[in-house]
């Protein structure tokens, strides 16, 4: 099994698979597939990515529970299920290229990374975003794009794209948002009031036309804004 390398304490580590590959494979059985996730690209992706090197060391061993789990700066990493199911609701494919708005630890655009051709990530607190960059390319995704902005206004210059995922609660649905989705494309966002129950929104563009459809009650950290 090839090993996953990370930078800590100024020396480098290296973590096997084998190690918690037993958490992974029942994280993906117990509380994803069995709970109606069914596109198997997506199952495979989060039975190879390693959770445990996206949370903070002190909750290593609460990885692949299903639960959030605090990555700091007011932070979280979203529960395995909910990766699994905004995952599958965008229906991503190999030849896809998709933003993520939300980088946070990094872990979102690592299980896309696995299945879509591209992944463009934003993150706004400048800490978060330059460490998952970190993370990321030590863990050898070359396919992933990160930059430390604004999520609001997207990231233009390489739209449009084919699918959009949202990590964190919008008031509503930000206009360049919907304009950089591609025709055909589909963008998953949670959407409502900060610190409330909100609503994962699935948005459609088809022949310029934008649809929606509510699919889940969820609590999210709120969308933020320079």
């Amino acid at each position: 099994m090839k090993p996953f390398f990370i930078l800590c304490c100024s020396s480098l580590f290296i973590f096997s698979q084998d190690e918690y590959a037993g958490l992974r494979h029942r994280m993906v059985e117990r509380q994803i597939k069995a709970r109606g996730v069914r596109d198997q690209k997506v199952l495979e992706a989060m039975m190879t990515v390693p959770r445990h090197l996206f949370v903070p060391k002190e909750h290593r061993s609460s990885a692949y529970q299903d639960r959030p789990l605090p990555i700091g700066h007011g932070q979280t990493i979203s529960q395995p299920y909910i990766v699994g199911f905004m995952t599958e609701a965008v229906a991503p494919d190999h030849g896809d290229k998709v933003l993520e708005i939300g980088t946070g630890s990094g872990y979102q655009a690592a299980v896309l990374a696995e299945i879509v051709k591209e992944v463009y990530t934003l993150e706004i607190i400048r800490e978060l975003g330059s460490t998952a960059k970190e993370r990321l390319n030590i863990l050898g995704y070359t396919n992933i794009n990160a930059k430390v902005s604004d999520g609001y206004h997207g990231w233009v210059e390489h739209g449009p794209f084919d699918a959009i995922v949202v990590t964190a609660a919008a008031k509503e649905i930000p206009q360049p948002l919907i304009d950089q989705l591609a025709e055909g494309g589909t963008m998953i966002i949670p959407v409502g009031p900060q610190f409330s129950v909100q609503n994962l929104v699935l948005v459609n563009k088809s022949n310029g036309a934008i649809k929606t459809k509510k699919l889940l009650a969820v609590r999210f950290v709120p969308f933020t804004r320079d």
